[in-house]
């Protein structure tokens, strides 16, 4: 084998791995359209524009929003839960939160509503509680306890592998 491609290998191996490392927010958009990605901080100048350039060349296929999706079918977004006939539908006891707290629940829910992640629905046969865990930053993440609607639902004969393994052995690779 070449010397070349040898130096070549060993210099790529020996690079810092992407997926392993710090990332830093880069907007493709202008200030009122943002589109924001992540790429690695260790890039060196020359590295990071290329990469940048390349990413708002092709920004096009990247869905920024709900709304650019507009191929896909409600069969395939749309979430069906079966439920087991002989459990009664639960609606879980409301619960308070502070009224710091409710606003950002609120704040966050508005945002998935928009983003049309969310729906809202009027009369809903299951009512699960929200769960607010408060991140690092202070912002919150909404979860929903789902405990008894997972009760209802039949188990899987057949769940996915280990996941923890798939994403370990991922790990190993730049991209």
């Amino acid at each position: 084998m070449p010397e070349e491609i040898v130096k070549e290998v060993e210099n790529f191996e020996n690079r810092p791995k992407s997926n392993m490392d710090k990332t830093e927010v880069v907007n493709l958009g202008d200030a009122e359209n943002v589109k924001e990605t992540c790429i690695n901080v260790h890039f060196s100048p020359s590295e990071k524009e290329e990469y940048t350039e390349f990413l708002k060349e092709y920004e096009d296929i990247f869905a920024w929003s709900y709304d650019d999706m507009t191929d896909l079918s409600t069969s395939i977004v749309a979430h069906k839960l079966p439920t087991d006939l002989t459990c009664l539908p639960v609606k879980q006891k409301l619960r308070k939160f502070k009224p710091d707290m409710s606003l950002k629940i609120k704040e966050e829910v508005t945002k998935q509503v928009k983003a049309k992640v969310l729906r809202v629905v009027e009369y809903p046969t299951w009512l699960a509680n929200i769960v607010p865990v408060l991140k690092k930053d202070g912002k919150v993440r909404v979860c929903v306890n789902y405990r008894d609607l997972n009760r209802a639902s039949p188990k899987d004969d057949f769940p996915l592998p280990n996941i923890h393994i798939l994403i370990d052995n991922c790990t190993k690779h730049e991209l």
